[in-house]
């Protein structure tokens, strides 16, 4: 997902703590233990998609991502509240203008193929994003250089300060430390060689993805043998597979069925607030949606608790902005009730009557398919008669990159600092702005958002910006959604995470 991602609650705790130290501040957090576990049989992990490649710096898929949480590292990473802590990286410097941040790379750790991981394997990965720009390349807007003194120190230099660096060089796998050899020789699309807990093993189209520990890994060794992801589409079958012991987890539980399946006990199932968002977003390269009016008027017909309720059971938030209600950064603001009247009249001073909107989904994601069905009858409620286009993710994001759509309904998962919630969905050209928003006061306050260290400042800067995105309809926001889990009560040590990060390397599988 878009991290697209394919990409990100009640959970998050205040997010400027991600920028990790201040000026001229050192960080030592040298969590290097290598003491070894024992081993725990094959965990089938159920998915809702398959992904469309294992390249970190080339998907924007969730279903990718979850795969390569556990195939890959980054420099730093978030913990459970998402603060940024060591990964790759034990320790950093800052200068004291802030523009140098000097990393120190944890000593021991390779790749699975057991070659040494060194501070170029680093500079390659970052210079590959930002030289190609590939998805990720928006995170590496203020670097300047990246640069390998020796080959256990990175050093990144940066044309301005930069709050959330920390935050863009780990907050998901998208920027993953990859080998230079594997992606030269193309194997890493579906035999990516990480340095993470696990190694890819086997990639079979439309049937799994089976991971084995890797044991050059320099953390703790993973208790478990391996994890064989299978990718199952209705959400009923991932239940009756959890239940029947063909999967131990799943997080593509049907939604309705949560509250009964945390009463009956017979699976685990946990929930907790998430940094995700959905939403609705309209082509503004076709007419009419170059109209702010029609925009706005789609959102005045829009009852985002009915929606939320079809599509989430309860296990969601409305909210007409991005960020959510337990956030520090969440900005309160709500100016579209449900007004049928008003979006009728907005229609008709635009000169729109008798329009049909394509509206793209994919079946992969089934609260979209839920979701626009709720929508379509809203719609049709003001003049407007919506056709439903179910598409499966590969072709919906095919379809999206192309501009191939009057409008399309998606999330962005695990987002993390309020810039992955804004900046390249609403920067005009940004990389994932495929509706073609463009609104020169926003673009000056995302770029100023981006630089600026003082908090408070920061905050006022993002809700300026957030109140001209939600003024302009460039995305119609629907609700912020929790993370739903199961898994089988044989599993232990797994922990639900607010950002969706799947971790495996603690899991044991009692047998």
């Amino acid at each position: 997902m878009t991290r697209s991602k394919i990409v990100a609650a009640a959970l998050v705790v205040a997010l400027t703590a991600l920028a990790g130290c201040s000026a001229g501040e050192s960080v030592d957090v040298d969590g290097g233990s290598t003491a070894g576990g024992s081993t725990g049989g094959t965990l089938t992990a159920a998915i809702g998609g398959e992904p469309d490649q294992l390249d970190p710096h080339k998907t924007s898929a969730y279903y990718s991502f979850q795969v390569l949480e556990n195939v890959y590292d980054t420099l730093v990473e978030p913990d459970a509240d998402l603060k940024m802590g060591p990964a790759l990286a034990t320790k950093w410097t800052t200068s004291s203008d802030q523009l140098t941040w000097t990393f120190t790379l944890r000593e021991g750790a390779r790749f699975s193929d057991g070659s040494p991981l060194t501070a170029q394997d680093v500079v390659y990965s970052y210079r590959r994003i930002i030289d190609e720009k590939l998805n990720a390349a928006y995170k590496f807007a203020t670097v300047k250089t990246v640069t390998a003194p020796d080959p256990a120190t990175v050093v990144v230099t940066l044309t301005a300060p930069t709050p959330n660096l920390l935050a863009n060089l780990g907050g998901f796998k998208g920027v993953a430390i990859v080998q230079k050899a594997n992606v030269e020789s193309g194997a890493i699309k579906t035999r990516p060689v990480g340095s993470g807990p696990f190694t890819v093993a086997s990639y079979t189209s439309g049937d799994t993805i089976k991971l084995t520990r890797n044991d050059a890994y320099w953390g703790p060794k993973p208790k478990l043998d391996g994890v064989t992801f299978t990718f199952v589409k209705d959400p009923t079958v991932a239940l009756q597979n959890l239940r029947g012991g063909e999967a131990q987890w799943t997080d593509n539980l049907p939604p309705q069925q949560v509250p009964t399946l945390k009463e009956d006990g017979v699976v685990t199932v946990a929930t907790t607030p998430s940094t995700d968002y959905w939403y609705l977003a309209l082509n503004e390269a076709r007419k009419p949606y170059d109209d702010v009016n029609v925009r706005r008027a789609v959102a005045f017909a829009l009852d985002r608790e009915a929606i939320t309720k079809a599509a989430k059971f309860g296990q969601a938030t409305a909210n007409q902005t991005a960020i959510p209600k337990g956030s520090s950064w969440y900005y309160e603001y709500a100016p579209y009730r449900h007004d049928p009247d008003q979006a009728r009249q907005l229609l008709g001073g635009a000169g729109v009557s008798g329009r049909t909107m394509d509206l793209m989904v994919t079946s992969e994601y089934p609260e979209t398919v839920t979701a626009a069905q709720v929508i379509a009858a809203q719609l049709k409620d003001v003049g407007i008669t919506v056709k439903i286009r179910t598409l499966d993710f590969a072709q919906w994001l095919d379809e999206q990159g192309k501009g191939n759509f009057d409008a399309f309904l998606l999330g962005w998962l695990g987002n993390i600092d309020p810039d992955e919630f804004y900046y390249a969905q609403h920067r005009t050209g940004g990389t994932f702005n495929f509706h073609k928003y463009s609104n020169p006061t926003v673009d000056t306050l995302l770029d100023q958002a981006r630089t600026q260290t003082d908090e408070a400042a920061r905050k006022q800067t993002y809700e300026r910006a957030a109140k001209q995105i939600v003024d302009d309809a460039s995305y119609i926001y629907l609700y912020n959604p929790d993370v739903v889990q199961g898994w089988s009560r044989k599993v232990t040590g797994y922990q639900v995470r607010s950002d969706r990060a799947i971790r495996f390397r603690d899991v044991a599988l009692n047998r």
